[in-house]
């Protein structure tokens, strides 16, 4: 189907098989008895690129489950249990981390490698930390291609990759890790270049979704839930550490500091001299001679009384326990007087101190500055238009973590960034939307009980006061331990006439302490 013009330009065309001629004029148009229908083929071949290109080029959903597809590393060290599990309120699987305090392996080799030098690449995946992130990580691995005959029950954190990332959280640790690690095509050395500025984690318990977009410009830009966090260039010195690309030039490891280079700035005045007034043995304080004592002060009177309420306990023994003695307590009469006992003068500052005597500071004629070797060529030091990434073979979870409910999901590998997005709003964005409404109810409900909560809060004040009591010392880390407890587990009451523990979450009771686990949703006894 062509439409007539009258532009000279298209007054013939002739198909690169020469089996037709079209006379494009005056409305006519002939190919020698046969007509040829172009545009369907073209809409036909559109239609199938397009359909190619909202294609990802890997997708893991975890709808089917994972065995037999993603490989359990069979090392030792890697005794965490992979689960296929629906994530908490959602019909939809994921990959779950089911044990704490352990490490966890697993690998997924791809059908064929994924370059990364040509186009666009985005690597995107979900996380939902179920039970928190105290410690531990969340990332994949990006695995290049391994030397011929390599396992995949060999995978472990030696494994070399091509790109890490993802969350990692632990101690002063909070941030979404995207590490690189590139090939010195001087030293053929590779080397880990990590991100200045990563996003830090979500804290809450709610699904998330991380995406990184690598752009053929060099750019490469981190989105948590859609929206990005972060954007860098891989050439940039600014953006990763240690830099892509080396520095030209290295301080000579050769070069040594030259033994009469003098680097203080300032010396003592060799020509001062100390005053001959200047007394350094005088004392820093001294009896303040003009201080009077106050009218009223009780010289026959002493500071501390014995107890007049105390009595000797009727089973002390005066031969093995020694002579009674009443505790003391403050003198009453002190309270009203301006003090006690023997006066004595008070000590004042000594106006005529000066203390240890130093010869004035001034410039070094010598001065040199602070010595620094000279520079030479970085024999590391290469030039570089693009990285020199390699392929993606195989994508990896190697983390260890004390945390378990880490649900891995919706691992995607894509070269349009719309193909991200299409199965960002399909997959994760339905989940987020109904988890965060449930936050929003918990939050409001949590909100209603502040009273009782303020009440909690002063209850546990009067404790640690109590915790303070001298003659508790002894016992004192012990009932710390106990307070702390109790603030973290405030849904426990203590019914002392019987000697029973009841907890509110689930209406149980038992004869001995008792604290909610909010994993397993039960009332667990211990002593």
């Amino acid at each position: 189907f062509l439409i007539p013009s009258s532009d000279p330009s298209l007054r013939h065309y002739s198909s690169c098989s020469g089996c037709a001629r079209r006379e494009i004029g005056s409305g006519r148009m002939t190919t020698g008895g046969r007509a040829v229908l172009l545009l369907p083929l073209l809409v036909v071949s559109a239609l199938f690129a397009q359909i190619r290109a909202s294609d990802p080029l890997f997708h893991e959903s975890f709808d089917e489950g994972f065995e037999g597809s993603w490989v359990v590393s069979g090392k030792e060290e890697y005794s965490g249990v992979w689960k296929h599990e629906k994530s908490d309120g959602h019909e939809d699987y994921g990959l779950l981390v089911s044990e704490p305090a352990r490490k966890y392996a697993i690998v997924k080799e791809l059908d064929s490698p994924v370059t990364l030098k040509d186009g666009t690449v985005v690597l995107q995946f979900e996380v939902r930390l179920q039970n928190g992130l105290e410690c531990g990580g969340a990332y994949l691995k990006y695995i290049r291609p391994q030397e011929a005959g390599w396992d995949a029950k060999e995978f472990d954190n030696d494994t070399p990759y091509t790109i890490m990332f993802g969350p990692d959280k632990c101690g002063s640790t909070n941030k979404v890790h995207f590490i690189l690690k590139h090939k010195n095509p001087k030293t053929g050395k590779y080397v880990e270049h990590h991100l200045k500025s990563p996003p830090s984690v979500p804290y809450d318990k709610l699904s998330h979704v991380y995406t990184a977009i690598l752009k053929p410009d060099n750019e490469v830009r981190i989105l948590v839930d859609g929206e990005e966090k972060s954007k860098a260039n891989f050439l940039s010195a600014d953006d990763f550490e240690p830099a892509l690309i080396p520095s030209k030039t290295i301080p000579d490891p050769d070069d040594k500091k030259p033994e009469d280079w003098d680097e203080r700035a300032k010396i003592p005045d060799p020509a001062a001299v100390k005053p001959d007034d200047w007394d350094e043995d005088a004392p820093t304080e001294i009896l303040d001679e003009e201080a009077t004592k106050p009218e009223g002060w009780l010289d026959d009177e002493p500071e501390e009384v014995d107890d007049p309420e105390a009595a000797k306990p009727e089973d002390w023994d005066d031969e093995e326990d020694g002579e009674w003695e009443a505790p003391k307590i403050d003198n009453p009469k002190c309270e009203e007087a301006p003090g006690c006992g023997e006066w004595k003068r008070p000590m004042k500052q000594n106006p005529a101190y000066k203390g240890k005597w130093h010869a004035p500071m001034i410039d070094n004629p010598n001065y040199k500055g602070i010595w620094k070797p000279q520079e030479i060529p970085n024999p590391e030091y290469f030039e570089l238009d693009k990285p020199d990434f390699d392929p993606i073979a195989a994508i990896g979870i190697e983390i260890w973590t004390m945390q378990d409910g880490i649900l891995f999901d919706n691992i995607l590998i894509a070269d349009d960034e719309k193909v991200a997005t299409a199965i960002l709003e399909k997959t994760w964005k339905p989940k987020f939307d109904v988890e965060k409404e449930k936050q929003k109810a918990e939050e409001a409900a949590a909100a209603d009980s502040e009273d009782l909560s303020e009440f909690q809060k002063k209850i546990f004040s009067v404790l640690y006061k109590i915790a303070d009591i001298p003659f508790l010392e002894p016992y004192k880390i012990k009932i710390i331990d106990i307070i702390e407890k109790g603030e973290k587990q405030p849904n426990i009451n203590y019914n002392f006439d019987f000697g029973l523990c009841h907890c509110r979450h689930c209406d149980c009771t038992l004869q001995s302490p008792v604290w909610w686990q909010e994993a397993s949703g039960t009332c667990e006894a211990r002593c």
